[in-house]
């Protein structure tokens, strides 16, 4: 048997699918690709992708939720950051490669859920707003950012919101994105785990 055989994750006992969907992206080579990628880094002790998922799968497990907000909350954690291995990363940043495109993009060949591809494409533009405003400083660019996603997101901030929440309750991530959002998003229910 070869090395690279001996190391080879198990992505169905690791993530355990519950759909046909989840099943899809893990028998799906172009998906797999990106799941072995990343190394322990602040943000992301647990280094690779698959970790992460599950970090984020365990989470949404915490919430009490209708089995259709479960099961898109669930394929966004698939998604979310499996494109971070092909992403632009030069400067400047070219953001229509940055990997929540990619993942939306990616998982547009399998659904046409809005829901599902807004929230991909969008779950790091709360992040992306309060780093604006709280660590650059620039609070009139961080409010026109956050102020576009919200009127994008629409009607599916609360989805937004427990995703995000799920997302960012993982690793040694930083608690303050989610502690400013639920205090400057009105029409949020906040949820604790």
């Amino acid at each position: 048997m070869e090395e690279n055989e001996l190391n080879k994750v198990n992505y169905i006992a690791e993530l355990k699918p519950e759909n046909d969907l989840e099943l899809a992206l893990l028998n799906d080579p172009e998906f797999i690709s990106g799941l072995d990628w990343g190394l322990p880094r602040y943000g992301h002790p647990e280094g690779e992708v698959y970790r992460h998922i599950a970090e984020v799968l365990d989470n949404i497990d915490k919430i009490k939720l209708d089995p259709e907000s479960r099961r898109i909350l669930r394929i966004i954690a698939f998604a979310h950051d499996t494109f971070k291995h092909i992403e632009h990363k030069g400067n400047p940043r070219d953001w229509s490669r940055h990997h929540s495109v990619l993942a939306a993009q990616y998982l547009s060949k399998y659904t046409d859920n809005k829901t599902i591809l807004d929230i991909t494409e969008l779950h790091d533009e709360a992040y992306y707003s309060w780093r604006m405003e709280y660590l650059y400083h620039q609070y009139d660019e961080g409010q026109a950012r956050l102020k576009k996603f919200l009127h994008r997101i629409g009607d599916n901030i609360q989805l937004y919101y427990l995703f995000f929440k799920c997302d960012t309750r993982t690793g040694d991530k930083t608690q303050a994105p989610v502690k400013w959002f639920e205090q400057t998003i009105r029409n949020i229910e906040i949820v604790e785990f």
